[in-house]
């Protein structure tokens, strides 16, 4: 009569020990089936090539599939959602970028904000470019600046949505030089490619990534790049600061997945993805493609976004872009 309380006792504390243990071996095993990795624009684009490259490299890490998941729609907002809204089981992430993941909030309410997240590593950082038909008589900067300043409003330059680096950066520059421009959207940078091609426009913004893949064989200047330092993809281009001005834009692409994932499997992504971009197959492959790496894990790749946040709800605060 004794021993059988403190037998069901002890079953029971056994059986209890089971169930604690059972979700730490589950997180352990972690991944244990395909991971989705949400690219909230169109396949083709940068952040879409950038997954794809990414992912092949992971799957050969982890052992298991990262399939692309294209969810384009309202600027990438569609694509963050997704992320956002996904169960934190490290099985959904998505490549998102900046402005719009830091700008979206600032222009409208969406679902989301910027702590709605686990960022895991920044990815690609690809600065904005301007460029200019080589018959245009434009040279660099400063001639952009004079042509403006001679034709108020009449400098035409295409971008590719209020909101995009590309228009942000034409905004940035303005305010910057004090001067205007006429900005023409169009909905992809192939319009704008072909535009400057054809002297629709005076000029085109883009990210010098994808501008280095679209406008090759087309007439293109490209007056300087939006850096703190010059591209290794284009090092004869020099930077705005060095023509005197000091701006500095581009689309940094990150990994990112929904709040609450948890801790132990963000260190192995994280892990996973530094590995990865020390390999040497994956940088070659990435500079072929147009891909300048700027690989930040963790808490500092979360603090530029907030850096980030700041700066363009003072640049809102000043001239509203929407």
């Amino acid at each position: 009569m004794t021993r059988t309380p403190r037998r069901a006792a002890l079953k029971t504390l056994a059986l209890v020990a089971t169930g604690l243990a059972m979700p730490r071996l589950a997180r352990a095993a972690w991944p244990d089936h395909p991971v989705t990795l949400v690219v909230p624009f169109a396949a083709g684009g940068g952040n879409d090539v950038t997954a794809r490259t990414l992912g092949q490299f992971l799957e050969r890490e982890l052992g298991q599939p990262f399939v692309i998941q294209n969810r384009p729609g309202a600027g990438g907002e569609v694509g963050i959602n997704a992320v956002a809204d996904a169960r934190p089981g490290g099985y959904t992430y998505g490549i998102l970028n900046t402005p719009g993941l830091v700008t979206i909030p600032i222009e409208r309410n969406p679902r989301w904000s910027l702590d709605s997240f686990t960022f895991v590593a920044s990815l690609v950082e690809d600065p904005a470019v301007i460029a200019v038909h080589p018959e245009s008589g434009i040279r660099d900067v400063a001639g952009l600046l004079a042509a403006a300043r001679k034709d108020p409003d009449g400098v035409t330059i295409a971008a590719q949505g209020r909101g995009s680096t590309s228009f942000l950066s034409v905004r940035m520059l303005e305010m910057a030089a004090e001067v205007s421009f006429s900005t023409v959207i169009y909905n992809a940078l192939p319009q704008g490619v072909v535009a400057l091609a054809q002297r629709q426009v005076v000029g085109t913004a883009a990210n010098l990534g994808e501008a280095l893949v679209m406008s090759a064989g087309q007439p293109w200047r490209m007056l300087g790049v939006m850096a703190e330092e010059r591209s290794a993809m284009a090092p004869d281009l020099p930077t705005f600061r060095e023509q005197g001005l000091d701006i500095s834009i581009g689309s940094l692409r990150g990994f990112v997945g929904p709040r609450g994932i948890p801790p132990e499997v963000t260190a192995r992504i994280s892990a996973a993805i530094d590995k990865v971009s020390r390999d040497p197959e994956y940088i070659a492959l990435c500079a072929r493609t147009q891909q300048p790496l700027k690989v930040v894990v963790g808490e500092p790749y979360a603090a530029s976004l907030r850096a980030q946040d700041m700066r363009f709800r003072a640049m809102w605060a000043r001239k509203p872009w929407m």
